[in-house]
């Protein structure tokens, strides 16, 4: 029944439900991205022997099979060998094959042992640059901890994002070219995986454990990767970028990051009393970088995990709570502590919460106020 049905569709249908997937052809690639380090070059020229070698056992089988199905065919009248099973191929065959397999896989499994060393032993050299990659629900946190940069990457939302929507971010990694590079994977709440493809390497980052991989970028770019593990409703946003740069360009962004941190702590540190308005604008752009992820822009959250801050006993009770809450997190729950923002900020998203969504409580907290909290 169903395939009568299927035959009485108008063809211009059917044509018009394939356009998408024509029109997506220009997504697919033939092979993996080209690497950026000798690292991904050396798991690249193993992907490529193991594809070869796949590719002449399918050729011969091939023609095997091709050449049996016309010589053997029944139109010619001939007759099964019903004795095959008894000759000297026969007998030796269960042998021979699987032999032959495992020379092949061990010409492969041998380069692949050798590449695998070089991947999860990490140099021991004194000028090799350690960062710390933790992953959180759900966006990345990148400390230099030899330039005493912290970065925070998140994904851009789809209006500014555009075309790379799930694929860009607002801070990307800037990482240098010609420099060894350790990275330390952990995690805050749940796993995830730190994978992007031109690096070669996916690595998990474990609550509680620290892993180890690294990279020499040979090459200067932009690439993209992603969360590989599923940890989470917004799992899909969770893009990577790493901007690869010249050694110069690397010294002067770690230099303009330290010039941004700077200028951030004097204006919180100072005794500016700030405005409602004021507080609000920065509250709203910092609670949807930091805190929407979970309690949604609406601050409807995601209940039971998220609570709605729309309403809620915290938002629109007394000060000193909310004010704990986010300075010290909520143990058992995925609330985690704030405290590594500055004070300025905690008072900003403090203000937002207490005045956004008809919450409209009229409270005000300046940086004093978290201050003498703190």
């Amino acid at each position: 029944m169903c395939f009568k049905r299927m035959r009485r569709l108008n063809p211009a249908l059917l044509l018009a439900g394939l356009l998408p997937l024509g029109s997506a052809q220009a997504e697919f690639g033939l092979n993996f991205p080209p690497p950026a380090g000798d690292v991904a070059q050396d798991i690249y020229d193993i992907h490529m022997l193991t594809m070869q070698i796949a590719t002449v056992l399918l050729i011969i089988v091939f023609c095997i099979v091709f050449y049996s199905l016309y010589h053997h065919r029944k139109s010619r009248g001939y007759q099964a060998d019903q004795n095959f099973h008894n000759t000297w191929f026969g007998h030796w065959s269960w042998v021979i094959v699987p032999v032959l397999v495992l020379g092949v896989d061990f010409t492969i499994a041998n380069n692949a042992n050798q590449v695998l060393k070089t991947v999860w032993e990490v140099p021991e050299e004194k000028d090799i640059m350690d960062l710390k990659v933790t992953g959180h629900q759900w966006w990345w946190e990148f400390d230099y901890l030899d330039h005493d940069v912290k970065v925070e990457s998140r994904a851009l939302p789809q209006d500014k994002a555009g075309d790379l929507y799930l694929r860009d971010v607002d801070n990307r990694l800037v990482l240098p070219v010609g420099q060894k590079i350790r990275f330390l994977h952990t995690s805050a709440d749940v796993l995830h995986a730190f994978w992007v493809p031109e690096l070669a390497f996916k690595k998990d980052a474990i609550p509680g454990y620290v892993t180890e991989t690294w990279i020499e970028l040979n090459r200067e770019g932009v690439f993209r990767g992603q969360c590989a593990e599923l940890c989470g409703t917004w799992h899909s946003r969770m893009p990577i970028v790493v901007e690869a740069v010249s050694r110069e360009k690397f010294d002067q962004w770690v230099s303009d990051q330290n010039a941004i941190k700077v200028a951030a702590v004097a204006e919180a540190s100072s005794d500016k009393s700030w405005s409602k308005d004021e507080l609000m604008e920065k509250g709203k752009s910092l609670y949807e970088t930091k805190c929407a992820a979970c309690h949604q822009i609406t601050g409807t959250g995601l209940p039971p995990a998220f609570p709605p801050l729309k309403g809620s006993p915290i938002a629109t009770g007394p000060i000193g709570g909310h004010l704990q809450i986010v300075l010290n997190g909520k143990a058992g729950t995925a609330m985690q502590a704030w405290n590594s923002l500055n004070d300025l900020e905690i008072a900003a998203i403090i203000t937002y919460e207490r005045n956004a969504w008809g919450n409209d409580t009229g409270d005000i907290i300046q940086p004093a106020d978290v201050k003498n909290a703190r």
